[in-house]
């Protein structure tokens, strides 16, 4: 009876919550946490969790078997712990026998059940199956065959990918239930049901989404207290980024994510400090993201400037990336001195890539035009609107040196398709990690991988590269594996195919009295200990 009062009580708050405009600093108001999604979600069902609107609003209601920490670090979940086999092919799960799925007629007298091992074996198998169509089939291309036999789950690969228990930890992999799913079919996108610390409540799509606390959630924190703290969580879908920050700033939503250019110099000093009048009311809260921004260039191009080593050598050397960082991002990012592999994943070496050194580039430059006789040596950049201003940059700094550079500015779309059709000499790109394993990176340097079939845009080769990359599959011991993971992304930096820019870094703003948020590189939304006090 109790259970039930308070989930009308937590009902009619939210419902207050929407309707009320500004009219949010209720007694209750610390109970919901409120955020915006201008991207809207497509979906609730975890097989289409492929992008983070997706993927944020679908970690509040669904669980795998294993889960990431802070760190990187894959913890139990579902799974109380594993074996993996001496030959790297055979995973073996023991699972929890207190987990059970968010409230359904369907489940019958009890309104739920406990999660058994066939229901991991039926959910992975989903993503394989031609009729779901599933975005995230990938991440299981390598599944020879699945056991489930009542606490135990067993998965055997077909090759060694020391990768594959960080892939377990995507919301690609989370626990549905068969007769659910079945019931819904497609609609089960906007009928989830669960394991998660919340369950899905209401949603009216581009307006509104509501999650409340499930009161059968198994996780405790470190004092034996149930989570989740918060009794519900409110999202609103304004499109733009601009309104999103006025609501925050006017303390209508709670937190908001990443560094926007329509609100960077109002929230922010150069330096990346926050600016007094937000300071009293706000926290700031930034760590390494996993994503790479960088200039690739192709290296089956005909020109000779592209052809040329040295001089991709002297474009290296030849700009400033913490100045770069300062003037353009207001100090959020770290510059790019490392290899492909950003800071915060394993494998990141700081010391492989190409500081800022413009006596060494002019040297480089004339290096180059004593070797091809071509006395004014010219580039061209093609990049998308977003990128403009780290072109022109570029292209600023880059003439210093003795190097003509000409900007392309087309449509993302546009760039995408000529990229991955080796049209372009020189491009803006991006490389955000799938999953945490430094493998994922590495991938876009191996011969098997040229695009427009694979990720590697660069066309890049190399034997002694795809020696060490196939290597790497067969290697269990996790350090082994990093150290040589570095001596690859070593390998590529001396081959200069690509200029990586900087390593972006994930921001969140939170309202003072937001607690326990937390931050991690693949910039997972994490609210089953997320607090929130009252407001004084």
């Amino acid at each position: 009876m109790y259970k039930n009062c308070k989930h009308i009580l937590v009902s009619l708050l939210v419902l207050l919550l929407f309707s009320c405009g500004n009219e949010t600093t209720t007694q209750k108001d610390h109970l919901v946490f409120r955020y915006n999604e201008h991207k809207n979600i497509g979906s609730l069902d975890p097989a289409f969790a492929k992008d983070n609107a997706d993927n944020w609003a679908i970690n509040q209601l669904f669980n795998g078997l294993v889960q990431m920490d802070e760190d990187l670090n894959v913890q139990p979940c579902i799974a109380k712990d594993w074996t993996i086999s001496p030959d790297a092919l055979t995973y073996s799960f023991s699972l929890r026998d207190d987990v059970k799925f968010h409230k359904h007629a369907l489940f019958g007298k009890d309104s739920t059940r406990t999660v058994v091992a066939s229901d991991f074996e039926y959910s992975l198998f989903r993503l394989c199956d031609s009729k779901v169509v599933s975005p995230g089939s990938w991440v299981i291309n390598n599944l020879w065959d699945i056991e489930s036999k009542n606490d135990t789950l067993i998965i055997i690969l077909k090759s060694p990918d020391p990768s594959f228990i960080g892939k377990l930890t995507m919301k690609y992999c989370s626990v549905v239930p068969k007769e659910i799913v079945e019931h819904y079919n497609s609609d089960f996108r906007s009928n989830p049901i669960g394991t998660g610390p919340f369950q899905f409540k209401r949603w009216e799509e581009n307006l509104k989404l509501v999650f409340r606390r499930n009161d059968n959630y198994f996780e405790t924190d470190d004092h034996g207290n149930q989570l989740p703290y918060l009794e519900a969580v409110a999202i609103t879908f304004l499109p733009d980024k601009q309104s999103e920050f006025l609501q925050f700033a006017q303390g209508n939503i709670d937190f908001v994510s990443g560094l926007d250019a329509s609100y960077k110099d109002e929230i922010l000093t150069a330096t990346g400090k926050l600016r007094e009048q937000y300071a009293i009311d706000v926290n700031m809260i930034r760590g390494p993201y996993l994503n790479t921004e960088y200039l690739a260039f192709f290296m089956e191009s005909k020109v000779t400037e592209i052809q040329s080593q040295t001089l991709r050598q002297a474009i290296n050397y030849g700009f400033d990336k913490q100045k770069m960082m300062t003037y353009l991002r207001n100090g959020i990012g770290i510059p790019a001195y490392g290899g492909f592999i950003p800071k915060g994943l394993p494998g990141y070496n700081e010391s492989i890539g190409f500081t800022f050194q413009p006596e060494k580039a002019k040297q480089l430059v004339q290096q180059f035009k004593t070797e091809t006789g071509i006395s004014n040596p010219e580039i061209t950049i093609t990049t998308t609107s977003n990128y403009l201003s780290f072109c022109e940059y570029i292209q600023r700094e880059l003439q210093k040196i003795g190097i003509i550079v000409n900007v392309d500015v087309i449509p993302a779309a546009t760039l995408k398709d000529a990229k991955a059709n080796g049209k372009l000499d020189l491009f803006r790109a991006s490389w955000v990690a799938d999953y945490p394993d430094a493998e994922n990176y590495l991938s876009l340097y191996s011969s098997k991988n040229f695009a427009p079939n694979g990720p590697n845009y660069t066309h890049f080769k190399s034997e002694q590269f795809d020696a060490w990359y196939q290597e790497a599959f067969t290697i269990t011991n996790t350090k082994q594996r990093e150290a040589l993971y570095t001596k690859m992304d070593s390998l590529v930096m001396a081959s200069t195919p690509i200029i990586p820019l900087f390593y972006d870094e994930v921001v969140r703003f939170t309202r003072k009295n937001v607690n326990g948020l937390g931050i991690n590189p693949i910039n997972m939304l994490d609210l089953k200990r997320v607090k929130k006090s009252t407001l004084k």
